[in-house]
């Protein structure tokens, strides 16, 4: 759960101009606070550390790109650490990376757990949640929406679509993206002793591969494994030989632990790999495209939407609205990088 966007702040700034750019950089600046005080407030029980996370570097150009990264991080004033190799190696406990950038405003948390928990505080707040009653019309009457459900009817001065990557296709509404597909593998709870030689201070990390790679451990002392690819496809051999490989090459130690279990989740990626907010109607938005940084941005996407319409103010808005937001070739692109990624997976699992 990071701080900010894929994009480094002067790319963010290039898109959105200087005000726009600078108000969002400091505000998903300050998600993982507001996502770890939402924890605290409401006694989510979602394993939160707050110990940062690291960016590794996975080659020499990896280690240059996260250096630019530090530079402009550090000038928006972010308390980031640029970390050599030795540095890297004392806090992920693996040789094999040329340096990381350490960011301690992040952490790690379990999201199915936060979701849960968010959704136990609206509750007790007094919200209606109805679960397997997916909307399947979305029309504007006479100064009210109305959505329809398999089971009823649903009447609202204001609606805030926050499908993102699992949208269901309603006529006028479909966000545009391009799905991508993020797997993970668990081990079996590790020994004290294997677990106090990986990630010592209970940072995740992420590298800077193409094909990225992601792990952390649970409370349990599970190491969670992540990449792209789609679990459901021909490539599920291939992702979980190069899950296995991967663990091995990276932490020795664990070459012979057996990966329990696998999952798999969608992304909605856009071609700038910047969020939109976009206008379905009358006090109506729609929230989508966080490209893989969905837990901190998502939580402060969300709370600023819904002040904004409870104000009818639109500059409370974290980035101005668009009437709409295309995106082309989205079939093609998802397969350009399954594709990808399963191939990527299958040459590395074998080298």
């Amino acid at each position: 759960m990071n701080a900010g966007l894929w994009l480094p702040p002067d790319e963010i700034r290039s898109h959105l101009g200087q005000d726009v750019g600078d108000r969002l950089i400091d505000l998903l600046a300050k998600a993982p606070s507001d996502v770890f005080a939402l924890i605290d407030a409401h006694k989510i029980a979602c394993e939160p550390v707050q110990n940062g996370t690291l960016h590794c570097a996975h080659s020499a150009s990896g280690f240059r790109d996260i250096q630019t990264r530090h530079a402009q991080l550090s000038t928006a004033g972010a308390p980031v650490e640029l970390l050599s190799a030795e540095a890297a190696l004392a806090r992920t406990g693996s040789k094999t990376f040329h340096g990381a950038l350490f960011d301690p405003r992040a952490g790690t948390i379990q999201p199915l757990s936060y979701v849960v928990g968010l959704a136990r505080a609206a509750s007790e707040a007094g919200a209606l949640l109805f679960t397997q009653s997916p909307a399947q019309t979305i029309q504007y009457r006479n100064g009210c929406w109305v959505l329809t459900m398999p089971g009823g009817t649903v009447q609202a001065r204001s609606i805030i679509q926050a499908t993102n990557a699992y949208h269901q296709r309603l006529k006028d509404t479909v966000p545009a993206y391009v799905p991508v597909y993020y797997f993970q593998y668990a081990t079996a709870p590790l020994s004290h002793n294997l677990r106090a030689s990986i990630l010592p201070q209970g940072e995740g990390f992420w590298d800077t591969g193409l094909i990225m790679t992601s792990f952390r451990l649970d409370q349990d002392g599970r190491m969670i494994i992540g990449g792209m690819g789609d679990l459901r496809n021909a490539g599920r051999g291939a992702h979980f030989a190069w899950a296995k490989r991967k663990l091995a090459v990276l932490y020795p130690q664990l070459s012979d632990q057996p990966l329990e279990q696998g999952w798999h989740g969608r992304i909605a990626m856009t071609s700038d790999h910047l969020p939109k907010i976009t206008q379905i109607g009358p006090n109506a938005l729609s929230a989508h495209g966080f490209s893989g940084r969905g837990i901190g941005p998502g939580t402060v996407f969300g709370r600023l939407m819904a002040e904004s319409l409870l104000k009818d103010d639109p500059s409370c808005l974290p980035v101005p609205v668009v009437p709409e937001h295309r995106e082309s070739w989205t079939g093609l692109r998802r397969a350009y990088f399954e594709t990808g990624a399963a191939l990527t997976h299958f040459i590395k699992a074998r080298t």
